[in-house]
């Protein structure tokens, strides 16, 4: 093999590396405060602008995140649907030895098929069982459903390992958390093994100190700046010496540079109604982004900011965008390993997470009164989209005045 072919190998190899990773968790109601699971996706993608896209078409409604080029949403990143069945996926590095397999990077098929036809976690082994191998696939499949079950799928061409979430044995805390490696597969291969140590950190935190919800997850884990390894913590170095900029190497935290979104599925009781399912979305790199309610019930035609416009991207994800160019203002070389830490948190409080986190909260608040409300009286159509109308102008007008960017979610 010639100099130019090793150089073209290593790039593929490193580009396929950073472009399909995640850190992820799918935690059983028996760890969550209000005893409802979750599926958390925090997704790492060479995909940077990412959207949101509702569909008709199946046994089943459905909602879930695609990227924006995908305009007729082929593939689903995570999502559910109208029966509360919910499902994501990591990449895993490890399940298959030596893929021949001429077909492959089909999970994002396979994911928008499970949510067209799939009530709960039976129905996907189902359909794992059914579909024609090989199936293309090597990913930990995340699901949830209506009925409590929760669990993950490692998953290779032509077989699954389950691991059941609701097992004590195998989630003694009732969570189980998924980077880009398979417990069932080859032994320290694959990667995310430093995303993986401190997510568990914070999630073995959360749970003894009954802290883990959606809120918890995105504000703390999503977010997170403390470093797996070496424990370093980029948000105290913020703002030391009235530094104007302050650069901080960034590698190998929870969020990336390649960062694209994080979602937090929130699942209902046993016997709640399915409609109340929640999908707690922060589109574009976390940092720069706010978390938002969305349902199915509440319809597309409500939620504006996350649709792709007439420009082919999302308002919240490309607003998000512009705000992390501040962040990651280097361009050549390995600029995009360097953080302006100062333009997340400073002594001014003016960084963007000072300025945004109160927004979510705020966001956060007024919808968990709405939702206590529909879940004690049913749901009431015109306040779920008079409280989405109210969300986006909150929004929009932070990014707007806060940043000066474009508030026009039509263009």
């Amino acid at each position: 093999m010639n100099k130019t072919s090793i150089i073209i190998l290593l790039l593929t190899i490193f580009s396929f590396e950073i472009s399909l990773a995640c850190t992820s968790a799918v935690i059983s109601g028996k760890a969550t405060p209000d005893g409802r699971p979750l599926l958390w996706k925090n997704r790492d993608t060479g995909s940077e602008q990412n959207a949101i896209m509702f569909f008709y078409n199946g046994k089943y409604d459905y909602v879930g995140l695609i990227n924006s080029e995908d305009i007729n949403g082929e593939q689903i990143w995570i999502g559910y649907n109208s029966a509360g069945f919910s499902i994501m996926n990591t990449a895993s590095y490890n399940l298959i030895e030596s893929d021949t397999i001429a077909e492959n990077d089909r999970e994002g098929y396979l994911m928008h098929m499970a949510l067209k036809y799939c009530a709960n976690l039976q129905d996907f082994e189902n359909l794992l069982d059914t579909l024609q191998k090989p199936m293309g696939v090597e990913a930990n499949f995340g699901v949830i459903d209506a009925s409590g079950g929760a669990a993950y799928y490692e998953t290779d061409n032509y077989k699954y390992a389950k691991i059941d979430v609701n097992d004590p044995k195998i989630a003694p805390s009732g969570y189980v958390i998924r980077t880009n490696y398979s417990f069932t597969g080859i032994s320290n291969e694959g990667y995310g093994y430093i995303r993986y140590m401190a997510a568990n950190e914070l999630f073995d935190n959360a749970v003894s100190s009954n802290s883990l919800s959606p809120i918890y997850i995105q504000q703390n884990m999503s977010r997170s700046l403390v470093h797996g390894r070496t424990k370093v913590d980029l948000k105290a170095e913020a703002g030391l010496n009235n530094e104007v900029s302050k650069f901080v190497s960034f590698q190998d935290f929870i969020p990336r540079n390649i960062t694209a979104s994080s979602i937090v599925i929130q699942g209902v009781l046993k016997d709640e109604n399915v409609d109340l399912t929640t999908m707690w979305t922060i589109l574009g790199f976390p940092l720069t982004s706010v978390q938002i309610p969305i349902w199915l019930a509440g319809g597309d035609e409500f939620l504006k900011i996350v649709k792709l416009n007439n420009q082919g991207v999302a308002l919240l994800s490309d607003n998000a965008i512009k705000l992390k160019r501040r962040v990651f203002p280097i361009t050549k070389g390995s600029g995009k390993k360097y953080m302006d830490i100062n333009q997340l948190y400073n002594q001014q409080q003016t960084g963007i997470m000072q300025i945004l986190r109160p927004l979510e909260i705020n966001i956060y608040n007024e919808t968990n009164v709405k939702l206590d409300k529909w879940r004690k009286a049913g749901i009431d159509k015109n306040e779920m989209n008079e409280l989405y109308s109210r969300t986006e102008s909150k929004i929009i007008e932070a990014f707007y005045k806060e940043f000066g960017l474009k508030n026009d979610y039509t263009n």
